[in-house]
């Protein structure tokens, strides 16, 4: 029998649930081949064999493809705020069946957390987060689920116990809160936003934009809210001539289309 990279993969997922077909598969196999020449093993069946044995093995693999920092619930007490009077808010305007964008959601820990978070206002099946990022690898990642334990250490403790599972020294999100996520690549910059939203998360990448770039996009956030609607935007960022571009401000990170 060959033992090729299918096998691999068929091995990985079965002994972590970790699916590699989410990742490029020239680069993700390049980046294996290199761990396992590291070692000195010789074959795909032997580094198999090497994992199922070897907790320090297996944990340095684990931690090998979660290489991005991500962090689910940044800056917690603003959370705090969306959980006692966002969505308590959305709801009473708009009911249950709330429209979601989280934009530049790099690898996932925003949209999982949104999911998370309004679980404790909605029942799991109503929820619907569309999600998009320009990068192809981070969705990919983003649709893996699997964190290190750093990104993870904000979610409260409930929600952890309850949507995680341990693999080796990370974390794997479950089934259930991916699947009410919708992850689409898109570009802030050029294509069409998704319409009518109640709520937009973007958070600590305008940034990185120049100053019209920002007023451009928050333009369009502002356009694509549905009135009453709300935009969340991160700590490091703060939307100075919120009034001229049409919003009302509820908080330092909240800002509010008005009726």
């Amino acid at each position: 029998m060959e033992f090729d990279y299918e096998y691999l993969k068929q091995q990985i997922f079965s002994l972590t649930t970790i699916d590699l077909n989410a990742y490029k598969e020239r680069q993700m196999k390049r980046r294996i081949d290199t761990l396992i020449d590291k070692h000195g093993i010789k074959g795909y069946d032997k580094y198999v064999q090497a994992l199922k044995n070897d907790k320090a093995l297996f944990e340095e693999f684990v931690n090998y493809i979660t290489i991005n920092v991500s962090e689910f619930y940044r800056n917690p007490e603003q959370w705090k705020i969306m959980d006692e009077q966002i969505f308590p808010e959305l709801i009473r305007k708009f009911g249950k069946n709330l429209k979601i964008w989280s934009a530049a959601c790099s690898t996932g820990d925003e949209p999982y957390s949104l999911v998370m978070a309004l679980s404790r206002h909605v029942p799991l099946g109503q929820i619907r987060i569309i999600a998009t990022d320009l990068d192809k690898q981070v969705i990919a990642k983003a649709k893996v689920g699997l964190y290190a334990d750093r990104s993870v250490a904000a979610v409260p403790a409930d929600l952890k116990k309850k949507y995680f599972t341990q693999v080796g020294p990370s974390y794997k999100i479950s089934d259930e809160i991916k699947a009410r996520v919708e992850f689409r690549e898109h570009n802030l910059l050029k294509d069409t936003y998704p319409s009518d939203c109640h709520l937009i998360v973007c958070r600590n990448v305008l940034i990185y934009f120049t100053e019209e770039a920002k007023d451009e996009v928050f333009a369009k956030f502002q356009k694509n809210l549905k009135p009453g609607g709300v935009l969340f935007i991160g700590s490091t960022e703060q939307i100075i001539n919120y009034r001229e571009l049409g919003y009302a401000r509820k908080n330092s990170f909240f800002y509010e289309r008005p009726c």
